[in-house]
C-alpha cells in the first residue's frame, strides 16, 4: 500500500508536472507521465493501479487548467479526435511576451482589469494567453482605479463549442430556428468569429450549404453544437469579425421602426441609447424584426409601434398571446 509520505503533498506533484511538461517540445506521453514524474512514479512503485494513476493525471490536468495552466493535447494529426498516443506539453511561448513589448504600471492596471471584467470561460484562448504572460512580467502596478469590476458571463450553451471551433478551425452542425419559422433547420458553417451586436451574441461564417457568408444569432441555436473532424483554412478567420459587424450594421441601416415611447421610462433610457429623433417619436435600426418584436413587446405600454406594419402586428400578436395566457389562468 501507499506510505502516508506518497500520499502527501499534492501540490509538489502539480509543481513538478508542470515543470516537467515545460521542459518538453515534443511533448510527453501520459505513460512517460506516470513513470516518470515525480509524485507519480512514487506512486506507482508503491503499488498504486494504472487506473488510478490516470484519474490522477486527469484530476490534475483539470486543476492546473483552472489555475491558468495551459496544458495542449497533441494528438494525431490525421485525427485530432484520437487521444490513444496524445502528447502533453504546455508551451513556454504562453508566458513569454516580445521583447519590445512594455507596459507602464498603469497600462498594466488597466490590462488586468479589463482581463477581470470576463469570465474565464467567456475569454479566447488567445485573450487567456495574453493575460497569463502579462501577469508573469511581475510588474507593480499602479493601485487599483476602481473599486470594483463587472463580470461579463454568457448564457448561451453554444458559446463555448463555438469559439473553440474557431480556434481550432474546425466545421461545426447545430440546429437553428430562425424567425418566424415552426421547424430547426440543421446547419453545417465554417465558423469565423464571435460577435456581440446590440447586446446579443452572433456566430459569424460562411455557410457551407448555401456557399456564402451568413450571421446566426446564438440564442436560435437550438441543439448541441457538433465539432466535426473537418477543418478550414486558418486565414479565413483574419477580419471575420469585421465584416461581420459591417454586415450587421448594414441590415440595421436599411431598418428602421418608428416608435412612440414614454418618456422617463425604461423604454426611453435603453431604446433612447441606440436611436434617432423624429418628427412623431424615435427612429430604431433593428436586424431582427422577431428579436426586436419579442422586446419592444416586453416594455408593455411603454411603446407604441407607429411602423413598419409587420413590426406592429408581430408586437401585438405577442401582446395578444400574453393577455390570452392570463385570461386563460382560473381565478
Amino acid at each position: 500500500m501507499p506510505t502516508e509520505s506518497v500520499r502527501s503533498a499534492p501540490e509538489e506533484r502539480l509543481v513538478n508536472l508542470v515543470v516537467a511538461l515545460m521542459a518538453t517540445e515534443q511533448g510527453l506521453t501520459k505513460e512517460t507521465i506516470l513513470s516518470s514524474v515525480s509524485g507519480y512514479r512514487e506512486q506507482s512503485e508503491a503499488g498504486a493501479g494504472k487506473d488510478a494513476l490516470e484519474k490522477m493525471f486527469e484530476r490534475d490536468k483539470e486543476n492546473l487548467r483552472g489555475l491558468g495552466v495551459p496544458i495542449e493535447t497533441i494528438g494525431d494529426y490525421a485525427d485530432p479526435d484520437d487521444l490513444r498516443e496524445a502528447r502533453y506539453r504546455v508551451p513556454t511561448a504562453e508566458y513569454e511576451l516580445p521583447v519590445d513589448i512594455t507596459f507602464t504600471p498603469a497600462e498594466l492596471a488597466v490590462l488586468n482589469l479589463a482581463g477581470g471584467v470576463w469570465s474565464e470561460s467567456s475569454m479566447s484562448a488567445q485573450a487567456r494567453s495574453g493575460l497569463r504572460k502579462i501577469r508573469a512580467l511581475g510588474n507593480d502596478v499602479d493601485a487599483p482605479i476602481i473599486g470594483y469590476s463587472p463580470r461579463i458571463s454568457l448564457r448561451e450553451p453554444s458559446f463555448a463549442p463555438l469559439q473553440r471551433a474557431i480556434e481550432q478551425a474546425r466545421v461545426v452542425e447545430f440546429d437553428y430556428l430562425k424567425g418566424g419559422e415552426d421547424a430547426a433547420r440543421r446547419r453545417r458553417i465554417q465558423p469565423l468569429a464571435l460577435v456581440e451586436y446590440e447586446a446579443r451574441w452572433h456566430v459569424f461564417g460562411i455557410d457551407l450549404a448555401a456557399g456564402a457568408d451568413r450571421t446566426f444569432l446564438l440564442s436560435r441555436i437550438v441543439s448541441t453544437v457538433t465539432l466535426t473532424r473537418s477543418s478550414f483554412d486558418l486565414a479565413l478567420r483574419d477580419g471575420a469579425g469585421e465584416r461581420a459587424l459591417s454586415g450587421l450594421n448594414d441590415v440595421a441601416a436599411r431598418q428602421r421602426a418608428l416608435l412612440e415611447v414614454t418618456p422617463g421610462t425604461e423604454a426611453s433610457l435603453r431604446l433612447g441609447r441606440r436611436a434617432t429623433p423624429a418628427d412623431q417619436g424615435l427612429y430604431v435600426p433593428y436586424v431582427d424584426l422577431h428579436i426586436f418584436a419579442d422586446e419592444l413587446a416586453s416594455y408593455g405600454p411603454e411603446v407604441r409601434v407607429v411602423e413598419p406594419a409587420s413590426l406592429r402586428e408581430q408586437v401585438v400578436a405577442r401582446l395578444q398571446r400574453t393577455v390570452d395566457a392570463h385570461e386563460a389562468v382560473p381565478a
